[in-house]
């Protein structure tokens, strides 16, 4: 017997169903693109401000939501640059 649960967690997508992208993107090109990313939303963050001081937009909502995912873009980069460094220290340390 089936049961239909509207609550119910669809299952992840398997490999078939995934599209192949046929080159490997290397690390510094993902590291290249987060940051890039983390910059643009600063950026985003900084003109919203912007036009709020100017008198542009009127509604603080949007500037709020964009500064604060700028903030938490900026503070997500951080810890993954800490734990980056982290791991790379605690390689250094180990003993071959």
């Amino acid at each position: 017997m089936r049961i239909n649960n509207p609550f119910a967690v669809p299952l992840p997508s398997t490999a078939k169903e995934e599209k192949k992208s046929t080159a490997a993107v290397n690390f510094g090109e993902l590291l290249q693109n987060a940051l890039e990313k983390v910059n643009l939303s600063q950026l985003e963050a900084e003109a919203v401000s912007s036009k709020l001081i100017t008198g542009e937009i009127e509604d603080l909502h949007q500037v709020m939501i964009a500064v604060e995912k700028a903030g938490l873009s900026l503070q997500l980069t951080v810890q993954v640059t800490n734990k980056i460094i982290e791991a790379y220290k605690e390689i250094t340390r180990m003993q071959v």
